[in-house]
């Protein structure tokens, strides 16, 4: 309807120019013979005003196809699309169509081009991944049997270099993971306890290694989401508390619910961050204060986690104390509920 009214606009002065020439007509009626005049002016204005009215039809039905034409072909810039196209319009604008034609089937063979290049860029990242768990879990499997043949002042470095390499090739992992096309999660009910545990025992020689105390405070509670994107952001978590940690640490994860949410929590008593770093500690590459144990910092692992929390349609909030302690809270939206729209 929008259409129509603009095509009205657009064609009114040829409306008021057949008006015109009734009114000159007319005059010439009037002047001949008043008797017909007064017959046939209504005749002759009503009959310009149809002609009008059909001919503003047929212009806003052949726009209108001529508009969706257009727009499939620029969504599907093929020979076929074209060629409806150029069956509509003037040859006046073949030119230019053909011309655009080109250009967009050049860009959509280099978008094509650069897909695929991420694809195979994505499958390298994930197979590199994965092959280099091998030597990781090697690397485990000797620290487990050979214990008695390692110092322990050689074992404790020994396992904090598996552990951030560890966590190195996850990072590249999930990283590629959520910067692809295709995600592979699966949602179901995770026993937070469970999850918690293997993401704690992944970390055990860095928790160890800086005489963490863990407070677990969860009972029996399950959430539903992801349960791989889950251990990842508490493993990043749990890492960047290591990371900042005091010279007491102290990890204390517990759990609240709410009518729309269940509302995870994880907070530790380390250095904490400044007031002023706090809204952009999510941002990729952010390391805040330039301390000595944030120089060293990539700013991904915060990043990946709101990215993750993203994909899996979990909010965060943190709070911070400068010299205090962080805490990060998960919200979990059950469903149902407004929260899980």
């Amino acid at each position: 309807m929008k259409q129509f009214w603009r095509i009205i606009e657009r064609y009114y002065p040829w409306l008021l120019l057949l008006l015109g020439v009734d009114c000159f007509c007319s005059i010439i009626l009037w002047i001949s013979d008043i008797q017909a005049f007064q017959t046939l002016i209504g005749l002759v204005v009503l009959t310009s005003i149809l002609l009008f009215s059909a001919i503003l039809f047929v212009l806003n039905k052949r726009e209108t196809t001529r508009r969706e034409l257009f727009r499939d072909f620029l969504s599907d810039p093929t020979i076929c699309n074209e060629e409806r196209l150029l069956s509509v319009i003037s040859r006046e604008e073949e030119e230019s169509i053909r011309l655009l034609a080109s250009v967009l089937q050049e860009h959509k063979n280099e978008s094509s081009s650069m897909a695929d290049a991420l694809r195979d860029y994505e499958e390298y990242v994930e197979g590199w991944a994965h092959e280099a768990k091998t030597p990781l879990s090697l690397l485990t499997m000797l620290l487990d049997n050979r214990i008695d043949e390692i110092s322990p002042s050689l074992q404790a470095k020994l396992d904090y270099v598996r552990s951030q390499l560890q966590e190195n090739v996850t990072q590249m992992l999930y990283y590629a993971r959520l910067k692809s096309s295709t995600k592979d999660y699966r949602f179901e009910d995770v026993n937070l306890n469970d999850c918690l545990g293997e993401v704690l025992e992944d970390y055990a020689p860095l928790l160890e290694e800086k005489q963490f105390v863990i407070l677990n405070k969860l009972q029996f509670e399950t959430v539903y989401t992801d349960r791989r994107g889950l251990q990842f952001m508490l493993g990043q978590i749990v890492s960047n508390s290591i990371k900042y940690s005091s010279d007491s640490p102290m990890l204390t994860i517990s759990m609240i619910h709410s009518e729309t949410a269940d509302v995870l929590s994880v907070e530790d008593n380390g250095i904490g961050v400044k007031k002023y770093d706090l809204p952009y500690i999510f941002q990729k590459g952010f390391t805040g204060d330039s301390t000595d144990s944030r120089k060293k910092a990539t700013g991904i692992g915060l990043y990946l986690v709101k990215k993750m929390a993203d994909d899996l349609n979990l909010r965060l909030e943190a709070t911070s104390q400068w010299g205090k302690g962080f805490k990060i809270v998960i919200f979990f939206p059950k469903l149902g509920s407004n929260g899980g729209k």
